[in-house]
C-alpha cells in the first residue's frame, strides 16, 4: 500500500479526521483539488468562523435518521473542540445562542488543523484532481494512480459552488452500493413570485426581529428577518428552509414579542391624530405595507377594534408560499446526502464496504445555522480517525 490512510477533502471534517488517524500512527495522505486547504473555514462566518456551538444537542440536526448523530457528538464534543481552540490560544467570543467565533480571522482554525496534521506526520496535496475511486482503494488522480488500506470521503456537498463544491462524494458512494437520500439545498433563502413578490421588492433591505415557521408545525425559528428583491432572507428563513418542502406554507411575525393591535389600540386615546403607520414603531416602509395590506388608512383615532386586529394579522400571522429557493449558489449547506443507514454511527464506516469511510457534509446529517455544521465535521471526522 502506498497509504494506511487517504483522505479526500481538506475541509473540517476531512483534515479531523487526518489528524486523529495520524496520531494512531497511520501514514495518511489528504487530497483535495482546490489550491487552498479549508476554503470554507476560511469564509465562514464573516471570516471569523462561527467554529461550534455551546448548546449542541441532537434534535438540531436533520437526517432520515435524527439519532444517527448522537454517537459521534458525545464522543467529541463542542466542548473538546473548544479545549483544542483554547491550547492553540486562539481568543473567542460567544454571540447570540451558543455561537462561538474567532476574536481574529477565520484562518486561526485553518492553522490550527493544519499544524495539527503536520505535527501528527499527515501528508496535504492540494491541486489533486481525484477523477474515482476504485474497489480495493485504487484512488485515480490527475497525478496518477494511489494506493490505500481506506478511504476517508469528506468531499462536503453541492453547496456553494464557487468554492468548488460538486456530487463527487457521492458518486462513490454509489459506485460502492451505498443509497443516498436526495441532495437539496439547506440554509438558503427563500424566493416568492407573483403578487408575494410584488409585496417584498419595495422592502429589500428591511430588517427586523421575526418569528418564522413552517404552517401548522411546532418548529419556529426566533431570528433576523431580511426582505430581498428575490423574496426573504436572513437567519430565521435560512433556518426554516431546512424544514420547508414545496408547496409548504410558512407563517412569519414580524414583531414577534409584541401585540400590535393591543399597542394601537392603547395609544388611541394619548396619540389619536397621529398617522397609523407612523404610530407603530417599525421600520417605515415596513408599517406602510403592513398597514395597506391590512387595508387601513387615515389617523390612529380612526381605526375600529376590528381594523387593528386586521393589523396584528397581517403583522403577526403572515401566512406565505414560497415558490422556490435561491438554490445552490447561496445554500450554505447541503441536506441529504449519503444515507445513514449505510453507515456504522460509532465509525462512520461503510456497513458493506469494510475501510470506506463517510463523514461531514456528505452524509445525511444536517445542523441548524450557528455553529452545529461545524461541530459534525469535527465530531464525525474525530470518530472515521478513531477507527481508519
Amino acid at each position: 500500500m502506498d497509504w494506511d490512510v487517504i483522505v479526500l477533502g481538506a475541509g473540517a471534517a476531512g483534515l479531523m479526521a487526518a489528524i486523529e488517524a495520524a496520531r494512531r500512527g497511520r501514514r495518511v495522505l489528504v487530497l483535495d483539488h482546490a489550491r487552498a486547504a479549508g476554503e470554507k473555514i476560511r469564509i465562514s462566518g464573516g471570516g471569523r468562523c462561527n467554529f461550534t456551538n455551546r448548546d449542541i444537542a441532537p434534535e438540531r440536526f436533520l437526517s432520515a435518521n435524527p439519532r444517527f448523530a448522537l454517537s459521534a457528538l458525545r464522543r467529541f464534543t463542542q466542548n473538546d473542540f473548544i479545549a483544542r481552540v483554547n491550547r492553540a490560544g486562539i481568543a473567542w467570543h460567544e454571540k447570540t445562542l451558543g455561537q462561538l467565533f474567532c476574536d481574529g480571522s477565520a484562518r486561526q482554525i485553518v492553522d490550527l488543523l493544519l499544524r495539527d496534521l503536520a505535527e501528527a506526520g499527515g501528508v496535504l496535496r492540494l491541486g489533486v484532481r481525484v477523477d474515482r475511486v476504485h474497489p480495493g482503494f485504487t484512488v485515480e488522480t490527475g497525478q496518477g494512480r494511489l494506493k490505500a488500506a481506506s478511504v476517508v470521503v469528506a468531499t462536503g456537498g453541492k453547496s456553494i459552488p464557487r468554492m468548488g463544491a460538486s456530487g463527487f462524494g457521492y458518486q462513490v458512494a454509489q459506485d460502492f452500493g451505498l443509497p443516498l437520500v436526495e441532495p437539496r439545498p439547506g440554509l438558503v433563502p427563500l424566493t416568492f413570485t407573483d403578487g408575494q413578490l410584488d409585496a417584498m421588492r419595495p422592502l429589500a433591505g428591511v430588517t427586523v426581529q421575526a418569528r418564522v415557521g413552517l404552517d401548522g408545525a411546532k418548529i419556529a425559528f426566533d431570528e433576523g428577518l431580511l426582505f430581498t428583491h428575490r423574496g426573504l432572507s436572513g437567519p430565521s428563513i435560512l433556518q426554516i428552509s431546512s424544514y420547508w418542502r414545496e408547496g409548504q406554507a410558512i407563517r412569519v411575525d414580524l414583531a414577534r414579542g409584541r401585540d400590535i393591535a393591543a399597542e394601537a389600540a392603547q395609544a388611541r386615546d394619548a396619540r389619536g391624530r397621529q398617522d397609523l403607520a407612523n404610530a407603530l414603531d417599525l421600520p417605515e416602509k415596513l408599517a406602510r405595507a403592513v398597514v395597506e395590506r391590512a387595508g387601513l388608512s387615515g389617523k390612529l383615532a380612526e381605526q375600529s377594534r376590528a381594523g387593528l386586529q386586521r393589523l396584528g394579522d397581517a403583522l403577526h400571522r403572515w401566512r406565505l408560499v414560497p415558490a422556490g429557493t435561491e438554490g445552490w449558489r447561496t445554500a450554505e449547506v447541503t441536506l441529504g446526502g449519503v444515507d445513514t443507514a449505510a453507515l456504522d454511527a460509532r465509525t462512520m464506516q461503510a456497513r458493506t464496504v469494510p475501510g470506506l469511510y463517510f463523514v461531514g457534509e456528505v452524509v445525511d446529517v444536517t445542523g441548524w445555522l450557528g455553529g452545529y455544521n461545524f461541530q459534525w465535521a469535527w465530531s464525525s471526522g474525530w470518530a472515521a480517525g478513531q477507527d481508519c
